[in-house]
């Protein structure tokens, strides 16, 4: 039973909604001035509190701001005479929830009372799983006990309630949509729309009409209207996965969108408002691609607002035996398999292995080796060719399921930096001259690839 604290220093509204909330099944606690309502917050918590804004001695606006330093979790609902609606609207600014107009109708109390105990039941609720995925060392579907992953997050946690724009960055395979899943599943419903865009993978010339939609007769094949997945989306979250891929003009709409939140479909004369959190994921370091004038400074800065970077898994390989535990579990339910475990000598190649293909070819690598698998634990022999022998390069690179060029030119350019390194016996100046890089370009390539 939900406990009400009703504060109004009229008898006969503290009586009227005494009667009402106790008929509806409420405990109901009255207080005549919000100096006694604060006095009974230690011997009687409530869960809602409904109070008056215009009220002898303290306010209903101070006793929200009150409530708020003492660190009350009560969800207050504010009621205000006619004339006087600016005064709920500055205590919804301190902290009330919601607010309910005088003289009121029975039902306006108990819709405004019902949507604040969904709110209050989604808190709850959201606060419950994230409590239980820090102790199940994961957050959503992303696993991982490692410092980093942990820095990850907590950040994730942080920011999931806050409607501002986040930026991803990481390797390709590191699990960027994972991360955008996980804030948009912890800031709020989830029933939300999560709608998710591959920028480099959809020719430039159709794009605009993906994400902006476009009226009937706009181009040639334009038959009906469509509506954009910025449409799609709104009211949730639009994850665009590599967003460095954009080109020009399109940046321009993007930027006009989140500045303004409104778009203008193909063909159209208005402009639509849509309210949607936008999460970017890239792989480029975009403050490069500012710097060559690829991007635009003003979109990354838009963008930018919060980032998070996630680790690529050869940084965190005490990750590596909770995530085979996790593959191994769920493929063998997915697959009718019965792997029961990795013996010592194949998990050894598994933590000394680079993954250039991150937590991805992780999850692949272990998916093929139960398939043709013929015992109840994976070996040596069950792994790829390219994992035993991990001193060929380029083995790896044609034996590799991985097709994507951007990544093996990145493993590859890692390679090389860590033999230069090696046979320099760390000198950097010398390694760069055998690489034919400045020493500058080496430094932060050894950062970005984690090198020591």
């Amino acid at each position: 039973m939900s406990r009400v604290l009703v504060v109004d220093d009229e008898e006969n509204i503290r009586l009227v909604l005494r009667t009402l909330l106790k008929k509806h099944g409420y405990e109901v606690v009255v207080a005549s001035s919000a100096e006694e309502a604060l006095e009974t917050l230690e011997d009687a918590p409530p869960d809602f509190v409904i109070t008056d804004v215009r009220m002898a001695g303290m306010s209903g606006i101070e006793l929200v701001g009150a409530l708020k330093e003492r660190g009350s979790e009560a969800v207050t609902i504010v009621m205000s005479a006619y004339g006087s609606v600016d005064l709920a609207l500055e205590a919804m600014k301190g902290g009330a929830y919601d607010y309910v107009s005088k003289p009121f109708k029975q039902d306006e109390v108990l819709l405004a009372l019902r949507k604040a105990e969904e709110r209050e039941s989604l808190r709850r609720e959201n606060a419950r799983l994230r409590k239980a995925m820090r102790e199940q060392q994961s957050l959503g579907r992303m696993i991982g006990k490692s410092e980093r992953m942990q820095k990850v997050f907590r950040t994730i946690e942080k920011v999931a309630g806050y409607s501002t724009t986040v930026l991803i960055q990481g390797e390709s395979g590191t699990g960027k949509e994972l991360v955008a899943r996980a804030l948009h599943d912890l800031g709020g419903d989830p029933k939300r729309p999560f709608v998710a865009v591959n920028c480099g993978a959809i020719p430039e010339q159709l794009l605009e009409s993906e994400l902006f939609g476009h009226k009937r007769g706009a181009f040639t094949d334009a038959h009906s209207d469509k509506r954009g997945l910025f449409a799609e989306a709104s009211g949730g979250t639009l994850f665009l996965d590599e967003l460095g891929e954009l080109p020009p003009a399109l940046q321009v709409k993007l930027l006009r969108v989140l500045q303004e939140g409104t778009i203008r479909p193909l063909g159209s004369t208005k402009d639509v408002e849509v309210e949607v959190r936008v999460v970017g994921a890239t792989v480029r370091d975009l403050t490069e691609e500012v710097r060559e004038g690829r991007f635009r400074e003003d979109l990354f800065y838009r963008l930018n607002v919060l980032q998070i970077d996630v680790p690529p898994l050869r940084s965190r390989p005490e990750d590596i035996p909770l995530l085979l535990e996790h593959f191994l579990e769920r493929n063998n339910a997915r697959l009718g398999t019965a792997i029961r475990g990795v013996d010592a000598k194949a998990k050894k190649i598994l933590l000394d292995y680079d993954w250039p293909g991150n937590v991805r070819e992780l999850e692949n690598v272990v998916e093929r080796a139960m398939v043709l698998a013929e015992g109840e634990t994976l070996g040596p022999e069950d792994l790829p060719e390219r994992l035993r022998d991990p001193q060929d390069p380029a083995r790896i690179i044609l034996e590799s399921d991985d097709l994507s060029i951007k990544k093996m030119q990145r493993f590859m350019e890692r390679t090389l930096i860590a033999r230069a390194l090696e046979q320099t016996e760390g000198n950097r100046t010398a390694a760069s001259k055998l690489l034919e890089i400045s020493h500058r370009a080496l430094l932060y390539k050894i950062k970005d690839y984690g090198l020591k």
